[in-house]
């Protein structure tokens, strides 16, 4: 008797393909999901948004997003710091986040006109608020050193800390050490130990949230997000939005219309 040393299993192809194509769309997922966190979700291309951390959901059932919400909000300045000159006509309200690419991107070729034709000038003043997204682990920290060094030096030095950050960070996530805070207050001529003790109590962590808590509420969901609007008496201005980091002109026109 001769016993087959191979038997056929008819069903053996099916797995083979099966297996296949099953690689196939694994491949095609995962693609589609590296795609999506190296691009980013910026709206317009030009803002960091709150809804980065969806990115593999939103592989796995991609969806159109909303048209973005342009009408005038009502928004405050709070008791946030103030550039330029507190009776100016136009206020400036500016959501960032210290480690958001595109606030630097803002910050390093928008920013320094700004200030130079219209903030110097008297014409606007600038109102900082925080907006650190969750997904920038050391922003939420930088906005309360900000506020701890406005402790002690007021507003004029919260720009200098605030100015000095943008220029050291690499931006997206941890572009700064933390261990850094105090090294660029020490910098700054400020006491860099008090302000890590500020700091390591979480004395501003409460102010921080509320800013985020009222960013929600006016509708900036990613960062940069402004508005621009006639200064008020109660600190509440109705402001047109401008969200990411969009070029000079656009700023321009919408300050030169409240202006008038």
């Amino acid at each position: 008797m001769i016993i087959p040393l191979v038997s056929h299993n008819k069903t053996q192809p099916i797995l083979v393909g099966l297996l296949v194509i099953t690689s196939f769309f694994i491949g095609s997922l995962y693609t589609k999901v590296q795609y999506l966190e190296k691009g980013g979700t910026g709206v317009k291309g030009a803002t960091t948004t709150i809804n980065a951390q969806g990115a593999a959901q939103q592989a796995a059932a991609p969806q159109a997003l909303p048209p973005e919400d342009t009408s005038p909000k009502k928004v405050s300045v709070d008791d946030d710091p103030v550039l330029g000159d507190k009776n100016a006509k136009v206020t400036l309200i500016d959501f960032t986040d210290y480690e958001c690419p595109y606030c630097k991107r803002h910050f390093d070729q928008t920013y320094s006109q700004l200030k130079k034709e219209y903030i110097d000038t008297g014409k606007v003043k600038l109102v900082v608020r925080d907006l650190p997204l969750p997904f920038h682990q050391n922003a939420h920290k930088e906005a309360q050193a900000a506020e701890c060094a406005r402790e002690q030096g007021g507003d004029v030095v919260y720009f200098k800390y605030h100015d000095e950050i943008f220029e050291r960070t690499t931006s997206n996530g941890t572009g700064l050490a933390l261990d850094q805070l105090s090294v660029i207050a020490n910098d700054l001529g400020l006491n860099g130990a008090t302000l890590q003790s500020c700091l390591d109590s979480e004395k501003y962590k409460a102010e921080v949230d509320k800013d985020l808590s009222d960013a929600s509420k006016v509708g900036a969901s990613g960062t940069p997000t402004f508005f621009i609007g006639k200064s008020s008496a109660d600190g509440v201005i109705t402001g047109t939005k401008i969200v990411g980091a969009q070029p000079y002109s656009a700023f321009q026109t919408e300050i030169d219309k409240q202006l008038k």
